[in-house]
């Protein structure tokens, strides 16, 4: 299986071989699995104090005799605030007591991670690199000219410091109208504060060798991504489950492998 490879003026340089890889078949549901489990990865465990509505001055004294017993007085005998003169006050440390504590609260120790195996990570990240290459799938999320997938740039992509350069060359790769699709943006509903919050429809996704230049050229295009394959991961590859435009340059193709590699290795935390 051969590609064509692109010059930054957008016209043919050549051809490449593809790895294997390229030749895979998209599977939306290993796809989704991955996803799910790198999004439950970076949510925050959340817990009460463990001490909350039990430091009261509240005691339990019982029910036959002594000072302060409540036999035949036609109150419940629970744990009552201490007041002064030896009365005895509200009802305290328990669940539905006014200021008593919580019945079922969150726990620290409650697992929110979806964890996967390490063989089923890679089949997803394999499986969106895969999708990459069918121009029906990616024209169903992007509005692109009809160009041979994938698209492989020359490496001379990857000395690009300028954002101004960046747009130039993805407007010579025909991405222009998809471009100014992902700069609307688009208006949350609902709560007030959220009401201002602006999110950007994913765009084009740039995959690079290394991405030390590139990288400061394409953060600030809305939309775009730059990723070095070392840190490959489903969320970026297919936001949403869904495959993404990718852009790749002619050095990231020939690592490719390796990169599925070193990225499976950082994202240790998520399997079994």
């Amino acid at each position: 299986m051969e590609a064509n490879v692109y010059s930054l003026n957008g016209e043919k340089a050549g051809k490449r071989a593809l790895p294997g890889v390229f030749s895979g078949k998209f599977r939306k549901d290993i796809v989704r699995r991955a996803l799910l489990s790198e999004q439950s990865s970076k949510r925050q465990p959340q817990a009460h104090y463990v001490m909350a509505g039990l430091q009261t001055t509240a005691t339990y004294v019982g029910t036959y005799g002594g000072y302060r017993h409540l036999r035949h007085m036609g109150v419940s005998a629970n744990p009552r605030q201490k007041l002064a003169g030896g009365g005895m006050g509200d009802v305290r440390r328990i669940p539905s007591s006014v200021k008593g504590r919580r019945a079922h609260p969150h726990k620290l120790e409650k697992r929110i991670e979806e964890r996967i195996n390490k063989k089923e990570y890679i089949k997803a990240l394999e499986s969106a690199i895969a999708a990459s290459t069918d121009e029906k799938v990616i024209s169903a999320r992007h509005v692109f000219e009809k160009r041979e997938m994938p698209i492989i740039i020359e490496n001379k992509l990857e000395e690009v410091s300028k954002t101004s350069e960046l747009l130039k060359i993805l407007n010579k790769m025909g991405l222009s109208e998809d471009l100014n699709r992902s700069h609307k943006p688009r208006l949350s509903r609902g709560l007030k504060r959220a009401a201002k919050a602006r999110h950007f429809r994913n765009s084009v996704l740039i995959l690079v060798k290394n991405d030390e230049k590139i990288g400061k050229a394409g953060r600030n295009i809305p939309g775009v991504d730059v990723c070095s394959i070392s840190k490959l991961c489903i969320e970026k590859l297919s936001p949403g489950a869904e495959p993404r435009m990718i852009l790749w340059s002619d050095g990231a193709v020939s690592e490719i492998e390796k990169g599925i590699e070193e990225s499976s290795n950082a994202a240790g935390n998520l399997f079994k």
